[in-house]
C-alpha cells in the first residue's frame, strides 16, 4: 500500500451531473486509486446522464438535493451504512439563480444571494457536521473554489463573494476539525466547461483569456483537477490542511 493511493479508503463524492463534471472526474480517479465510493447526483432527472458513467465502475449512485436537509442526512446515512466509515468527502456543488448571477452584485436579491450561499458554501459546513462523526480515522474534506474568490473576475459576479466565503469557511473548518485528524481544503481549478460553468456569461471569453495569460498557455483538464483533489485525500497529503490550492495552468500567479 502506497501513501499515494486510496486503497482501503471509503469516500463520498457529491455533485455529479455528466461526463464533464469535476465530481465525476474525482469519482473516477478515486475509484481507480482503490477507493470505494458512494456518489450523488441532484435528482432522478440527472440520473440518466450519470448512471451510465458510474454503473460500469460499480460506483453506488444516489440522489441528493443539497437544499433539502433530509436528502443530505439520508445520503450520509446511506454512505456510512454502505461503507462502514468515511475517509474522504469531495463537495463539488455550486449554484446561483441566473437572474442574480448575470446581474451586478449590487443588484442581487437577498433571496438569490442567500440561496447561492446555502448551496455553494454553507452546505459544505453542513456536510462536515454530518460526516465527521463517521470519519473515525481522520481523513479529508475537499471543496471546489475559483480565482473569482480572490480577484474580481468579469461576469463571475455573485459567485465571487460566495466562493470567498467558502475559502474562509475552509480555514475555519480546518482549525475546528484538525484535532480530529480531519483535513480541509479548497481546490481552485482554472475555467473548465462544466454544467455549472455554462451558466456564467461570456464563459468562452473567460476560457480564452485564461489560455492567453496562463504560464502553461492552456486550460487544465478534468483529470488534472481530479488528480489534485484525490491526492489531497491520500495519506501523502497528511501534513496539509486549511489551504486553497490552484490547478489552473498558473493563471492565478500572473495579472
Amino acid at each position: 500500500m502506497s501513501a499515494f493511493d486510496l486503497k482501503g479508503k471509503k469516500g463520498l463524492v457529491l455533485g455529479l451531473a455528466n461526463e464533464h463534471s469535476i465530481a465525476w472526474g474525482c469519482t473516477r480517479q478515486a475509484q481507480a486509486m482503490g477507493a470505494e465510493v458512494v456518489a450523488s447526483c441532484l435528482n432522478d432527472k440527472a440520473r440518466p446522464y450519470v448512471e451510465p458513467l458510474t454503473q460500469p465502475l460499480g460506483v453506488d449512485l444516489q440522489t441528493c438535493n443539497i437544499e433539502t436537509p433530509e436528502d443530505l442526512e439520508k445520503l450520509v446515512a446511506y454512505a456510512v451504512a454502505k461503507l462502514g466509515r468515511l475517509d474522504f468527502v469531495i463537495h463539488s456543488i455550486a449554484w446561483a439563480p441566473l437572474a442574480d448571477l448575470h446581474g451586478r452584485v449590487v443588484d442581487s436579491s437577498s433571496t438569490g444571494f442567500a440561496r447561492a450561499m446555502e448551496v455553494s458554501c454553507h452546505s459544505f459546513a453542513t456536510l462536515a457536521k454530518l460526516c465527521t462523526p463517521h470519519m473515525t480515522q481522520g481523513g479529508s474534506m475537499v471543496t471546489m473554489s475559483y480565482l473569482g474568490a480572490d480577484q474580481a473576475v468579469p461576469h463571475y459576479g455573485l459567485m465571487g463573494p460566495v466562493k470567498a466565503a467558502l475559502e474562509s469557511l475552509v480555514r475555519y473548518m480546518a482549525q475546528e476539525l484538525g484535532p480530529q485528524g480531519v483535513r480541509v481544503h479548497a481546490v481552485s481549478p482554472g475555467p473548465i466547461l462544466t454544467r455549472a460553468a455554462s451558466g456564467i456569461e461570456a464563459f468562452d471569453a473567460l476560457m480564452q483569456s485564461n489560455v492567453a495569460k496562463a504560464p502553461l498557455g492552456r486550460l487544465v483538464t478534468l483529470d488534472e483537477i481530479a488528480n489534485l483533489s484525490t491526492f489531497l485525500c491520500t495519506d501523502a497529503a497528511s501534513g496539509m490542511t486549511g489551504q486553497t490550492i490552484y490547478v489552473d495552468a498558473g493563471s492565478h500567479a500572473v495579472n
